[in-house]
């Protein structure tokens, strides 16, 4: 009897630590993985962009007086006879812009004629990256013959209200009475490696769909390309 009753108590005291063990381990592994968790949260919110409120489709876009690279200052409502206005985010430095550049030269021929004028707006500051300051902006402007004003973003006031995060980062607007309307926002197209692999000719076809009477399939993309510098 007295035999039975120290098993017992042993088997008590054992179960009694592998419990207290438990616990202790259970309490370990907890603050390990909200250790884990803390620093994924930091990662995060370093790694996230800044969020701008902008515009979204429906909404009314502002004007603007900015300066072109030949020294006018130009405002969407200066151009009495257009329908409408592509307007790219765009700037010299970031390699998407530049594989971008005959494509937007294209696009502004095509559509410039039928109402639909580019407007390139570079939104970089050049203290950060010198190669987008104004007088570069004029010299790229002349060495790739662009058809479209290339205005400087003075002071980095316009592209926050429209919400540009990226260069290239269109919004295709579309007069309606006083206002411009925006239509479309996004990327140019899904390829910018290689333009005779388009598979999605994005802002293409929300131009032609506009031209043609007919709502844009498409009115917002994922613009790709390199973040804008403040």
């Amino acid at each position: 009897m007295k035999t039975l009753k120290v098993l017992t108590v042993v088997a008590i005291v054992a179960l009694v630590g592998i419990l207290v063990s438990g616990v202790l381990n259970f309490g370990s592994t907890s603050m390990e993985d909200n250790e884990i968790e803390s620093a994924v949260n930091k990662s995060n919110v370093i790694d996230q962009a800044p969020v701008r409120k902008g515009y979204d489709i429906g909404d009314k876009a502002t004007d603007f007086n900015l300066q072109n690279v030949d020294d006018k200052i130009v405002s969407l409502k200066d151009f009495n006879d257009a329908e409408g206005f592509i307007v790219i985010f765009t700037c010299n430095h970031c390699p998407y812009s530049v594989a971008y550049e005959d494509r937007i030269i294209a696009l502004d021929k095509e559509f410039k004629g039928q109402g639909y004028p580019v407007i390139a707006i570079n939104p970089n500051n050049p203290e950060s990256y010198p190669e987008d300051s104004f007088d570069n902006m004029k010299i790229r402007a002349r060495e790739k013959g662009f058809t479209f004003p290339y205005l400087f973003d003075a002071g980095q006031k316009i592209y926050p209200q429209y919400g540009a995060t990226k260069t290239p980062h269109v919004f295709l607007l579309q007069k309606e009475g006083a206002d411009n309307i925006v239509k479309y926002i996004g990327a140019i197209d899904d390829n910018h490696k290689d333009a005779k692999a388009i598979k999605n000719d994005y802002l293409r076809n929300a131009v032609t769909d506009l031209i043609n009477g007919q709502e844009i399939k498409m009115t917002k993309t994922v613009a790709i390309g390199c973040s804008i510098k403040s």
